[in-house]
């Protein structure tokens, strides 16, 4: 035991060394020393303020500037988006640039910005009038004239009768130069109104005007040729014109309300044609000068815009990092003279050194004359959990720390998840085509690492990049797991050399139904390709996978359970060693460890003995002669010895425990029920906290006992359950060895025994699709998660209590993903 305790730690076996300081930090010299702890990303601060609301902590303006600033910045962002361009992620060198004059910089543009947006909306909707009203002076003139009004107007009248009212349209809208004189219609009674309105409201539209109308009215309409821009969605919208004939002045009333619900914006237009032909030629003229206008305006509003995008990705994560220095700030609290800000965090021992030299910087930064004081603090309270990993070992930390984190200084299970995590998924997806399919697209990944690393992805797609090396190991291990079921999607190969067996007769290399017999030397490695399609392939897999499956989960377990005896060794407790890993070795090993050694012992034999008779037997009839189940001299004997320690192994786990724990406990304590006659009047809630005494929880032993006892019962069942439940490996890898065979057989073979092309491209599409599909997306899934299952429970509940929390330092790196 000195020689496993002098080697040396492993970075992932357990937690780094925490330690719990303390920081008292000049007021001036705080922010700077609080700003080069985040770049370091060393110490959790902890909140000295719990008690107090947001509002109520010391920097609460500070953060309410850095969420105003942070609002102003999404508002660049989001109107840089609108107008088509990209902020820039690598921003031109600009002179430094303090939070206050970021401050003023950023109501600057966002005034300025606002101010154009307001500009280019009232532009735009002038636009909008008056192309609307052009297009409803176009279409409404057929309409007018298909009534019959003004039939032997000549257009060559226009240069004699000019429309000379210049003056007063620079002043007045054209929506306000309605009052037209009386033609035609109204003298015979007959009015008209004419408008736009948008093309999905149009039927609903007519419905209630001939509703309204008891269906007095005449409605024509024509699609718009131009789509209209929307200036609050900036989106194009599909537009109808019409025009709507009535009589009387009831009819215009509701005619005028029903456009107005419907959103139809109506213009007015003269009958007579000469006047419409003046008017539209005005407003084509006052349309080009609207269309140059706006088209100034957005070059001008790009050009602000490009300006911000060159640096907005630097502004956010000044502003981010600001928020949360002052969000960290408001954690600490003053001293007694208001001079100091007093913190707490936790920090790895190993970087006690690197924090100190930060601390030193910012003094010697800020021209302080007191530095930043750090002192090592007693805790009683558990630390938080920190394992170092990398871009290969963090997604398997992460696949262990979904089930919990680590109680500070347990074992941790990541170490081993990276080799039986992806073996055991590769006993069940066993296809050494398949996995090559798998390793191209790890390979894919992997090789394209930066440049996905630096895109934002989908949340498909981020779990699979994140998770790329545990993709490349399960694509490894499936080649080689299927090398050892010697099947190439589903397809055996004699890649080791010959086969051993030949047919018995010569007729049966078709059918395959007399059987084979062995002729020469046993295949050197993975399942003789024989096998495969005789008459005792299945019995033959389905025996090998399923021993093969107990043989790893019942090593599986009992690693689990060797750790347990590290995790009770690394705390000091021997109750643990003694009166639970003892046990726990003794009953899983003397039922299922024996049941593991007989299946060695068979294959090593080959023995025809009933394993499923021994076992069940030698609970039935533990003194029975096992006659030609019998696999070596001894074994009665051995078994009612295995069966015997197999039960005093339970009250071993059940009742020396508790009763010690009891004794200890009153022996520690004896006495202490009488107190020493204080020589003061002070109450324990004034005493200091470096006075008190932490708070001893009442022992209660039918507490204790009773989860002991539900404690052995898990364990005794769940060796039984645990071990059935390892059977997966051999379902899964049956039901992915099946499916590959009837997709090959049933589908590629099949098309290809006609000759016909189109009828074989068919089967070969419907084969690659069911192998992405199913076999490499369905299947791949359905074994992660068994897999994940076998781990979690099977494993993990041996040893892991994963009740710890994680470490979460203060970091600016950690805010470069968030959102605000």
């Amino acid at each position: 035991m000195e020689y496993i305790d002098n080697l040396p730690s492993m970075d992932l076996m357990r937690s780094e060394k925490m330690m719990l300081a303390q920081l008292i930090f000049p007021v001036e010299s705080a922010h700077r020393a609080v700003s080069y702890l985040g770049q370091l990303g060393l110490l959790q601060f902890r909140d000295l303020n719990d008690e107090k609301s947001p509002y109520q902590r010391t920097f609460v303006s500070q953060v309410k500037r850095c969420a105003e600033m942070s609002r102003k910045l999404r508002f660049f962002k989001d109107q840089i988006h609108k107008a088509g361009l990209m902020p820039s992620s690598s921003p031109a060198s600009q002179p430094d640039i303090d939070l206050e004059g970021l401050e003023v910089r950023l109501a600057d543009h966002e005034h300025e910005l606002i101010e154009m947006n307001a500009n280019g909306e009232k532009l735009q909707q002038s636009y909008n009038e008056l192309l609307e009203f052009k297009m409803i002076l176009q279409k409404a003139g057929d309409f007018l004239v298909t009534n019959g009004s003004h039939n032997g107007v000549q257009e060559t009248e226009l240069d004699e009768h000019k429309y000379t009212n210049n003056d007063h349209s620079d002043t007045v809208s054209l929506l306000e130069q309605a009052e037209m004189q009386p033609g035609p219609s109204y003298q015979s009674g007959v009015k008209f109104i004419s408008g736009i309105v948008c093309k999905s409201k149009c039927l609903s539209f007519e419905r209630m005007l001939f509703r309204a109308t008891r269906g007095n009215m005449l409605f024509n309409q024509s699609p718009a040729k131009d789509q209209i821009l929307d200036p609050s969605s900036n989106e194009m919208v599909e537009k109808t014109i019409f025009t709507v004939f009535f009589s009387g002045e009831q009819a215009r009333k509701k005619i005028l309300k029903i456009c107005q619900t419907f959103g139809a914006n109506c213009y007015p237009v003269p009958e007579d044609t000469i006047k419409r032909m003046q008017i539209t030629k005005e407003v084509t003229s006052r349309l080009s000068e609207l269309e140059t206008t706006l088209e100034a305006g957005l070059r001008h509003r790009d050009m602000v815009l490009t300006s911000i995008g060159s640096q907005l990705t630097m502004w956010m994560n000044m502003v981010k990092r600001e928020k949360a220095i002052y969000d960290t700030l408001n954690m600490l609290n003053f001293d007694v003279t208001k001079k100091c800000l007093v913190g707490e965090g936790w920090c790895p021992i190993s970087a006690k050194t690197m924090i100190q030299e930060a601390l030193q910087r910012a003094t010697f930064d800020i021209s302080s004359q007191v530095g930043v004081i750090f002192h090592v603090m007693d805790s009683i309270e558990s630390p938080p959990t920190y394992f170092r990993t990398n871009r290969f070992t963090s997604p398997y930390q992460e696949i262990v720390d979904a089930y919990g984190v680590a109680k500070y200084q347990e074992a941790n299970p990541a170490v081993y998840t990276i080799v039986t995590f992806p073996f055991l998924f590769a006993v069940m997806f066993g296809d050494w085509g398949h996995g090559i399919c798998l390793l191209l697209g790890a390979l894919l990944l992997i090789t394209r690492e930066k440049r996905l690393g630096s895109q934002k992805l989908g949340s498909f797609m981020e779990m699979l990049f994140g998770g790329r090396y545990v993709l490349l190991l399960m694509s490894l291990f499936s080649i080689y797991c299927g090398l050892v079921y010697n099947e190439f999607f589903s397809v055996p190969f004699h890649i080791f050399g010959s086969s051993a067996y030949k047919c018995r007769d010569a007729t049966c290399s078709d059918s395959r139904s007399v059987g084979l017999i062995k002729y020469g030397s046993t295949y050197p490695f993975g399942v003789d390709p024989s096998w495969r399609g005789s008459r005792s392939e299945l019995p033959f897999l389905n025996s090998l996978k399923m021993k093969m499956s107990i043989l790893f989960g019942v090593t599986q377990m009992n690693l689990g359970i060797v750790l347990s005896y590290f995790n009770a060794r690394f705390f000091g407790n021997s109750l643990d060693i003694k009166y639970q890993f003892v046990p726990q070795m003794i009953f899983l090993n003397c039922l299922f460890g024996y049941l593991s050694l007989l299946i060695i012992i068979k294959w090593c034999t080959g023995s025809q003995a009933d394993l499923y008779h021994v076992m069940i037997y030698m609970f039935l009839s533990p003194f029975e002669d096992l006659g030609e189940n019998k696999l070596f001299w001894g074994q009665g004997t051995l078994q009612v010895i295995l069966l015997l320690s197999a039960v005093i192994a339970v009250p071993w786990m059940l009742f020396p425990k508790p009763f010690i724990l009891k004794k200890l406990h009153s022996e520690r304590f004896q006495g202490q029920s009488y107190g020493i006659l204080g020589v003061s009047e002070m109450s324990n809630d004034e005493e200091p906290d470096s006075a008190r005494r932490p708070h001893i929880e009442d022992f209660n032993f039918s507490e204790v006992f009773v989860h002991q006892m539900i404690h052995s019962i898990e364990f005794v069942l769940g060796a039984v359950s645990n071990t059935a439940s390892y059977l997966r490996l051999w379902a899964l890898s049956l039901a992915h060895s099946e499916l590959s065979t009837v997709f090959y057989e049933k589908v590629l073979l099949l098309a290809w025994g006609y000759d016909n092309l189109a009828v074989r491209l068919v089967g070969l599409a419907v084969f690659a699709f069911a192998t992405a599909f199913i076999l490499l997306m369905m299947e791949t899934l359905s074994a992660f998660l068994h897999a994940l299952r076998l781990h979690w429970v099977e494993f993990q509940n041996k040893f892991y209590s994963g009740d710890g929390y994680k470490f979460r330092p203060f970091s600016f790196s950690a805010l470069a993903d968030d959102d605000d």
